[in-house]
C-alpha cells in the first residue's frame, strides 16, 4: 500500500495500516519531510486515536492544556466555551504546535521502519491491468502497482478532482514567546465585527523551543494581504493593539512581515472519497475554514476508519466502503457546521456578527447553548467515536 503525503492523515493511516500488517510505504514530494503551519487543537476526537497509538502521552507532554475558549467583541463576552460543560472527567483540547504533532507522529514511523520515499512529487494515478492503482510522478516516471492508494496530500492534491472553493478569508500566523497577561488554558480571541479577528493559543513547547509558545493569529482576506504588506508592520500593530491591547507584548516579537505564516482555506468536499484502490482522507477529502479547529483531529478519525474498515471487511474494495460508511455522517455534519459558522466569525457581513455579539453572545454561557457549543468545538457532536469503537 503507498500513502501519499506526511501529515497527520498519511503518518496516521500508515501507522496504523502498518500495525495491522500491510506493507506500506509513505511517499512524499519533500527532500525532508516537515510539517507546514502554527498552532493547532487536538480535540478529545484526535486525542482518542492518538491514544489508541499509544502516542497521546508524548503530544500531552509538549503541549498545552486547553479548558475553555473565550472570545470578545466591544468588551462583550461572545464566546465562552468550557469543555467542563459536557460533565466528563477530564475532558479537554490540547493546543500543539503542528511540528510537535508531525515529530510524535514521525518518530513512531521512524521505529516502525516504514519506508519514506521522498522528493517524489506526485502529478496523478493510473489503474493497473492486473488491478490496484500506480502512481504517476511530475518527472514522468511511474511507481510499482499498489493494491491501494491512500490520497493523504490535502486541499489541492492532484490525485482527486478539483471541487469547492476557495474562502475569501484566511489568516496571518506566527508562533511568539508567551507572555504574561494571557490564559495560559484558554484559547483567547477578539473581534470587530467578522472582518476583524485576532487570536492567541498556548501551544507549549515546540521541538527546538527554548520556552512555552502561544500561536498567535490574525483574520485578513486573501486579497488583501499584499496592501497588507506594503503598508507596513508599525501601521498593522497599530490596528492590532487598538484591537486588544495586551498583544503589544507579543507584536514587539514580529520584527519582520515574514515572521508571520499567511494561510489559505478552502471549503471542499469530495462526493466519491474512495474508488478502485484509492481512497481520500483528512483535507483531501474534506476541507474547511479551521474555526473549529478540526481539520487534523478529523484527518486522524479518517484514517483509523480506514484501518477498521480494512481490518473487519473482506477485500480492499469493501473495507474503503466501510471506512467512508464510518465517517460520512459525522464528515457532513462537521461540513454543513463550518459552512454555517465560518461567515459569523470571518466575513464582510455586518447583520451576522450582530447577531452573535447582540443575541447568540449573551446565551454563550448558559444551558443549552453552552453544552451544544462544547460539542462542536471538542469535536463530539454527532458521537463520532461511536461507530469507530473509540473511547
Amino acid at each position: 500500500m503507498a500513502v501519499a503525503g506526511c501529515g497527520p492523515a498519511g503518518l496516521a493511516a500508515a501507522l496504523l495500516l502498518a500495525r495491522d500488517g500491510h506493507r506500506v510505504t509513505i511517499v512524499e514530494r519533500f527532500a525532508a519531510p516537515a510539517p507546514i503551519g502554527s498552532g493547532l487543537m487536538i480535540q478529545p476526537t484526535g486525542l482518542a486515536v492518538l491514544r489508541s497509538l499509544g502516542l497521546d502521552g508524548a503530544l500531552i507532554a509538549r503541549s498545552a492544556r486547553i479548558d475553555r475558549l473565550s472570545g470578545q467583541a466591544g468588551g462583550r463576552t461572545v464566546l465562552d466555551v468550557a469543555y467542563a460543560t459536557l460533565g466528563q472527567a477530564g475532558l479537554c483540547g490540547f493546543g500543539v504546535h503542528r511540528a510537535t504533532l508531525f515529530s510524535v507522529l514521525h518518530d513512531a514511523v521512524t521505529a516502525a521502519g516504514i519506508p519514506v520515499e521522498t522528493g517524489r512529487t506526485i502529478a496523478g494515478s493510473e489503474p493497473v491491468a492486473a488491478g490496484g492503482r500506480r502512481l504517476v510522478f511530475a518527472d514522468g516516471t511511474r511507481s510499482a502497482p499498489f493494491d491501494l492508494i491512500v490520497d493523504a496530500l490535502g486541499t489541492r492534491t492532484p490525485l482527486a478532482p478539483p471541487c469547492g472553493r476557495a474562502l475569501h478569508y484566511g489568516a496571518l500566523w506566527a508562533n511568539l514567546d508567551a507572555v504574561p497577561g494571557f490564559a495560559g488554558d484558554a484559547l483567547e480571541q477578539r473581534y470587530r465585527r467578522a472582518s476583524m479577528m485576532a487570536g492567541v493559543l498556548p501551544i507549549g513547547r515546540p521541538p527546538g523551543a527554548a520556552a512555552d509558545q502561544v500561536a498567535f493569529f490574525w483574520s485578513i482576506r486573501a486579497d488583501r494581504v499584499a496592501a497588507w504588506r506594503q503598508a507596513g508592520l508599525a501601521a498593522w500593530r497599530d490596528e492590532v493593539q487598538a484591537l486588544w491591547p495586551a498583544t503589544a507584548p507579543l507584536l514587539e516579537q514580529i520584527v519582520d512581515p515574514d515572521c508571520l505564516t499567511f494561510a489559505r482555506y478552502a471549503h471542499r468536499t469530495l462526493s466519491r472519497p474512495a474508488g478502485a484502490a484509492m481512497i481520500h482522507i483528512g483535507d483531501a477529502w474534506h476541507s474547511a475554514s479551521p474555526q473549529l479547529g478540526q481539520g487534523a483531529n478529523m484527518a486522524l478519525l479518517d484514517a483509523y476508519a480506514l484501518a477498521k474498515g480494512l481490518r473487519e471487511a473482506d477485500g480492499v474494495a469493501a473495507g474503503l466502503a466501510a471506512a467512508v460508511a464510518l465517517r460520512r455522517r459525522h464528515v457532513r455534519l462537521y461540513q454543513a457546521l463550518t459552512a454555517l459558522f465560518t461567515p459569523v466569525y470571518q466575513s464582510d457581513s455586518r447583520t451576522l456578527p450582530f447577531v452573535r455579539d447582540r443575541l447568540v453572545g449573551p446565551l454563550s454561557g448558559t444551558w443549552p447553548a453552552n453544552r451544544i457549543q462544547a460539542a462542536m468545538v471538542s469535536g463530539l457532536i454527532g458521537s463520532p467515536l461511536r461507530p469507530l469503537a473509540l473511547a
